[in-house]
């Protein structure tokens, strides 16, 4: 791939996900019928906050496997 084709990749993938909601369409109907006074931008931070999960198991699998293989090319020059 071209650096000027990964530059327009990544340029439309921020412009589509500039729009995206965090709600789910379940959570937005509980908080258009709700007359509790619940607060939509806590419920976003919410979400949010449950999203934040997947992404550091995966930067923790990452690294483990990155150290996984630095070893074993160190080992593998020793």
């Amino acid at each position: 791939m071209k650096a000027s084709q990964k530059i327009i990749a990544v340029m439309a993938l921020f412009a589509f996900s500039a729009t995206a909601n965090a709600q789910c369409a379940m959570c937005r109907a509980a908080l258009e019928s709700s007359d509790q006074g619940i607060k939509p931008e806590s419920v976003n931070d919410g979400i949010v906050y449950l999203m934040i999960f997947p992404y550091l198991l995966a930067a923790l699998l990452g690294y483990a496997i990155y150290r996984l293989r630095k070893q074993k090319k160190q080992k593998q020059a020793a």
